[in-house]
């Protein structure tokens, strides 16, 4: 069995992905492993990592996107890649690593190098890849020939890599958090925002990125405006670095669809707890399959009114019309009108909430995920 862990992580952020290789550390950390971690440059989650006493290394990575899809790009990649490489075996050697711990699909370059060193290689998988089918086999070749184990963040995830490789050595084990820390006696947002208890307050949480929705949620606030609810619609979240433009689209659909004075757009924002208590209503809007959506879990950990878009994770998330709402991800007239009810309705909002929160505490604990990812480490 693995005991010490090279833990590869893409970003230094904490947004999903970020926050359950946290989760994970913890757990590994609890349960003898000694884990060292590795990003490619500073951020926020450097802090979390020192709080845990967890070592970490900022070294190039050479993660694989979208924008190293040229023939620039691709000699960028096979150079960040040596150094990555380098970088690596070196943090191997220093503390006599076993286990490589690949946190996503963009990072590679463990597969290879667990497999070169016959080291134990274990990918946490949170994406359902909309890529050519090309790259998407090379992947599916990858999670096969490679890896140890393979762990999908849901049945979506599971059901999408199994299509296209069968032999795929994998296991669904759902995403686990501590919602302790989601107990506060009042947020503070209403007070912050300036509005009244009457204001119906929905909002969203994600990254800014064509996929994440942020214009589909500027259109379902378009129709429910028209509907003359007493409604403020709020918006979290920063942009994927070279995403930054889609700040101005976001402002242009702001006054195209006739929502000035009625969207707050917050950007960043650390205090997730305090945001997510603060919406009465919390919408997913994804327009593509989103894995396993953490804000999910998070706002139903909040015991906040959950509307997600139907398909990926959301959908083993929510139970329609019990724990929450799932509409369509390609209609927001429709999608407005299945919310309508819920702003008119307190106590259905009080409702999902209340159901959200058991279903969460149930399926999607910490201690669920420890015994998950512990008994299925064993076998590696």
């Amino acid at each position: 069995m693995p005991k010490r862990i090279l833990f590869l992580n893409n970003t230094s952020d904490l947004y999903g992905a970020s926050k359950v290789a946290l989760e994970t550390v913890k757990v590994l950390k609890r349960n003898g492993y000694h884990v060292v971690f590795a990003i490619s440059d500073f951020g926020p989650i450097c802090k979390a990592l020192d709080e845990l006493s967890c070592p970490y290394e900022i070294i190039p990575l050479a993660t694989i996107r979208r924008k190293y899809f040229s023939p620039k790009g691709v000699i960028n990649r096979a150079v960040s890649f040596v150094k990555s490489w380098n970088a690596i075996k070196r943090i191997c050697k220093e503390h006599s690593i076993d286990t490589i711990y690949s946190n996503t699909t963009a990072l590679v370059i463990g597969a290879f190098f667990s497999s070169r060193k016959k080291l134990n290689h274990i990918w946490h998988v949170h994406e359902i890849s909309v890529g050519p089918k090309w790259l998407q086999r090379i992947y599916a070749k990858l999670l096969w020939r490679k890896t140890d184990l393979v762990i999908a963040v849901s049945e979506a995830v599971l059901n999408h890599w199994k299509k296209l490789e069968i032999r795929i050595p994998i296991k669904r084990i759902y995403n686990g958090f501590d919602f302790s820390h989601f107990t506060l006696e009042k947020s503070s947002l209403r007070s912050e925002l300036g509005l009244s208890e009457n204001d119906v307050i929905i909002g969203m949480l994600a990254r800014v990125h064509f996929w994440k929705g942020q214009q589909y949620f500027l259109d379902i606030a378009k129709y429910l405006n028209t509907q003359g609810h007493q409604v403020k619609f709020v918006m979290v979240g920063d942009a994927y670095p070279g995403y930054e433009y889609l700040y101005d689209e976001i402002k242009n659909k702001i006054e195209e669809n006739g929502l000035s004075g009625l969207v707050c757009n917050l950007g960043f924002r650390s205090d997730i707890a305090n945001i997510l208590q603060g919406y009465d209503i919390f919408i997913l809007p994804s327009i593509l399959p989103d894995p396993l959506p953490t804000t999910v879990l998070e706002a139903m950990g909040a015991e906040t009114a959950v509307v997600a878009t139907a398909h990926g994770g959301a959908s083993e998330m929510v139970v329609d019309q019990k724990t929450g709402l799932l509409i369509p991800w390609d209609d927001a007239k429709h999608a407005a009108n299945l919310i309508s009810p819920l702003i008119e309705g307190k106590e259905l909002r009080v409702r999902f909430g209340s159901e959200g929160r058991e279903r969460v505490i149930k399926h999607f604990s910490l201690i669920e995920f420890e015994k998950n990812l512990i008994g299925a480490m064993k076998n590696v």
